[in-house]
This record gives C-alpha cells, sequence and structure tokens, in this order.
C-alpha cells in the first residue's frame, strides 16, 4: 500500500555515539535476555550508487568511507558485547570490509543462486575472501533462492554443495526452498532439513558424519587463524608459494595446511583432473594410493564423494574406519 510507505533511516555507525546508542537497544532486547551470539543480516545500507555516493558519514563522504558499513556495524556489537564481559565473540554478517576479522566477523557470501554455476563462483570467492584477511567463510549450502528438494537435479547439487561445505571453516545449510510463498511475516520456504532430500539424504548424512570426524582438524585450524590470522581455506599457492602451477588453480584449495579438496562443481561430472601441489607427496584420501606433487591426476568423483587427498605425514579420519 503506497499510502502507508514510511521514510527508511540508517544509523551511522562510524559515529560510536551511534555504535553506542543501537547497542544499548539491543542489550535490552537481547542480550539481557541470554542471547550472545548475533546473526548481521543486510548489515549494510540498501542504497543505490548515487545515494551511497552523496551519503554523509562522521567519518566522510559516502564515496570515501561507505564501505566501511558493515565493518563498523560488526564493531558496534563487538565492543558492546565485550563491554558486558563477553570474551568469544562472533557474528555472521552478510557484508565485510577490510579489517571486519578484528570483530569477530564471519562471513557468509548471500542470498545466491541455487545453481552449479554459483556453486563454481564461491569456490572462487572463499578463497578470495581468506586472502582478504577475514579466516570466516561460509555460504548458504544449496545456494539461498529456489531449488526444489524433490527435484532429482537439484538433489545432485545439494549433495555436491555439501560436498563443499564440509570442507569451508563454518559449514551451516539455509535458503528459501521451493514451493516458495508470497512476501509477508508469515512467508515460510520449503522444507530444508538435511532428510527433505529423499534419496540424497544418505549422502549428506556421511558428510555430516565426515565433519564430525574433521572438527578436531578443523578447531586446531580455527586456532592457528586465531593466533596467526592463516586463513583455514586458502588458495594452493599459499602453502606452495614456489610452484608455478599452484597459482593457476581456482577450483581446489587446502582446508589447513594438509588436507587438499577438489570440489565437483557441474551436474553428471564422476571425475575430474586434480593438481597436487610440488614439494611434498600426496595420499588419496578414499583409496590410499600415493602420488608425488607437482602433477595432475584424473580423479575419480561418484556422487557419494569428492576428492581429498592428505598430505604425506599427516593422518585425517576421512573414512569412518580412520576414525
Amino acid at each position: 500500500d503506497v499510502d502507508k510507505r514510511q521514510p527508511t533511516h540508517y544509523y551511522d555507525p562510524t559515529d560510536p555515539d551511534a555504535r553506542r546508542l543501537l547497542w544499548d537497544a539491543v542489550r535490552e532486547g537481547y542480550h539481557r535476555h541470554g542471547v550472545r551470539v548475533f546473526w548481521l543480516d543486510a548489515d549494510e545500507p540498501d542504497l543505490a550508487p548515487p545515494l551511497q555516493e552523496r551519503a554523509q558519514y562522521a567519518a566522510g563522504d559516502g564515496r570515501r568511507v561507505g564501505n566501511l558499513y558493515p565493518r563498523e556495524h560488526a564493531r558496534a556489537f563487538h565492543e558492546g558485547l565485550t563491554a558486558e564481559g563477553e570474551q568469544e565473540i562472533l557474528t555472521l554478517n552478510r557484508s565485510a570490509w577490510a579489517g571486519s576479522q578484528r570483530y569477530g566477523a564471519a562471513l557468509w557470501s548471500g542470498d545466491i543462486p541455487a545453481t552449479f554455476d554459483s556453486l563454481r563462483t564461491q569456490i572462487r570467492a572463499g578463497l578470495n575472501v581468506a586472502l582478504s584477511g577475514i579466516p570466516w567463510w561460509t555460504t548458504d549450502i544449496g545456494g539461498f533462492h529456489g531449488g526444489d528438494p524433490a527435484d532429482p537435479a537439484y538433489q545432485e547439487l545439494m549433495v555436491r554443495w555439501f560436498q563443499y561445505g564440509v570442507h569451508c571453516p563454518l559449514f551451516r545449510l539455509h535458503g528459501d526452498r521451493d514451493p516458495n510463498e508470497p512476501f509477508g511475516v508469515t512467508m515460510t520456504g520449503g522444507p530444508n532439513e538435511p532428510w527433505s532430500y529423499g534419496p540424497a539424504y544418505p549422502l549428506i548424512r556421511e558428510q555430516l558424519l565426515l565433519r564430525e570426524r574433521l572438527r578436531p582438524y578443523v578447531q586446531e585450524q580455527m586456532d592457528i587463524a586465531h593466533r596467526t590470522g592463516t586463513p583455514p581455506m586458502r588458495p594452493l599457492f599459499y602453502d606452495a608459494p614456489d610452484d608455478p602451477a599452484a597459482w593457476e588453480v581456482e577450483d581446489q584449495f587446502l582446508l589447513g595446511p594438509d588436507l587438499l579438496v577438489a570440489p565437483v562443481a557441474g551436474p553428471g561430472v564422476r571425475e575430474r583432473q586434480v593438481y597436487l601441489p610440488a614439494g611434498s607427496r600426496w595420499q588419496d584420501a578414499h583409496d590410499g594410493t600415493w602420488h608425488e606433487g607437482g602433477g595432475t591426476v584424473r580423479a575419480a568423483a561418484p556422487l557419494e564423494r569428492i576428492p581429498l587427498y592428505v598430505r604425506a605425514g599427516r593422518t585425517l579420519p576421512i573414512r569412518p574406519a580412520d576414525g
């Protein structure tokens, strides 16, 4: 109803007084009732570029400082929680900027399409985020917009996305599934629990169990990131800077220094080429075969798994029997 529209106002998080005012409201409405972790969806102003450029902040004009908005918004919560005596502070953020990590910001890639093209984009995006200094990365597994849990094609995408998500720093399922409902306060998407995907559920369940087996290793990488800033998920060249070929690979990554992950990001794909960085031997985590680094192998990728390789000298519980 046009007659009931109201103007929207954004607060200025670059102003310390504005950050305190926001936190005062959050403290009274949430923190005092036991809420300790916050999901900061839409933590950036929804402004068209011309309006953003004309905006005026305490820190300066919008053209110069507008991108600071999500970082300073996360700062408002970090400062507030710190003042309340909280010591382990984490917020889930839809947007971030350079330095957001210092305020406990975990970043996800927002409302992305539920397609294989989108999955391929997430692989590259996560690696670039890691290199930007933000170690805590995640996506909406399966994409956000759409996806029919009863559609076999979408079930395949969901399995492949779970296989990618298991090896991200943060592992989470989220999305607005079909059948969609009209926008409103009572709307809800279709079923989106792991068991909502019919014959794909046993394969999804195996990924959940794999993440549990990898929990100590992931926690080890999280602690390293906390102490040194080294991202848990990173491109191959991060650990093999002297290997020119490692700089060319955009669709594989390392989780920590010792687990190489080669996601499958296309429908019907059941094998793929995998490059193994030079300077180490690598063991196929599924069949136990060894390969010298510095070359490419053709790896099997049946629907139930993606290629995974473990660096020589490390043992990881990839298969149930390894745990």
